[in-house]
């Protein structure tokens, strides 16, 4: 399986959906736009596009922010979408993803920093992908907004602080506004990039200290995301042979 990353920032890295990549020896490319790589051209060797986070909105424009393009992704996410290929959209990317398709991104009600439980609904209980997931699952958290909601879209899971963590915008395309890529490693980075800013935030409900942030174990929730990743590839593969 060819799995190919937009990777917006260095601070937010790929974490465990690398690993789980890796581990499964799949192809992995990569465009890692803040050091100015370009796009894929075409699709032909994506299977899975994973589409990560950053501290962008999908409004920023390119004068803003010189090296993200977020219409140059939306197009490459509706093409990979068309061409019946899977697509992950992470945090910014979740956003990216449900823009994609037509439906605006909007400002969570609460902003999360840290590991927070989230809820399955009723589908996303019933969602053969998501089963192993139990009734909640502790999962990492570092956003400000939620992506947006097609007519055909469904709600596969929530948190307390923001109603819209998982959805599912068909069978191969997935939003995560949620974290379950964290390790040790990637929130190291993302402390070393939040700063000051961080600790000025300590004071709200759905944000964890920088010491709790490093205590954390992410295994469990890597682990979980590592199934729904091959319970996904297999759907993927079994379409492609039909």
């Amino acid at each position: 399986m060819n799995v190919h990353f937009i990777i917006h920032e260095a601070f937010e890295a790929p974490g465990a959906y690398e690993l789980w990549a890796e581990s499964r020896h799949h192809t992995i490319g990569s465009s890692r736009v803040y050091l100015g790589d370009k796009l894929p051209d075409s699709t032909q060797d994506i299977d899975l596009l994973i589409v990560m986070g950053g501290p962008q909105d999908p409004n920023v424009t390119l004068a803003q922010c010189p090296h993200f393009d977020s219409m140059a992704e939306q197009r490459l996410i509706r093409l990979v979408i068309e061409q019946q290929k899977s697509v992950i959209g992470v945090c910014l990317g979740a956003q990216l993803v449900g823009e994609a398709l037509g439906a605006p991104f909007s400002s969570s009600p609460h902003p999360e920093i840290g590991k927070f439980p989230i809820s399955l609904t009723t589908r996303g209980k019933d969602h053969p992908f998501f089963s192993h997931f139990g009734d909640s699952l502790e999962v990492g958290h570092w956003h400000n907004d939620m992506p947006g909601l097609t007519p055909d879209s469904e709600v596969i899971a929530v948190s307390e602080g923001c109603p819209r963590q998982i959805v599912a915008y068909s069978d191969l395309v997935y939003g995560f506004q949620c974290h379950m890529e964290f390790t040790p490693k990637v929130i190291e980075l993302l402390i070393r990039d939040a700063g000051a800013d961080l600790h000025a935030t300590q004071d709200r409900a759905f944000i964890d200290s920088i010491s709790t942030l490093r205590a954390h174990h992410y295994e469990e929730m890597n682990e979980t995301l590592f199934i729904f990743l091959d319970k996904l590839a297999d759907h993927y593969q079994l379409t492609r042979s039909r």
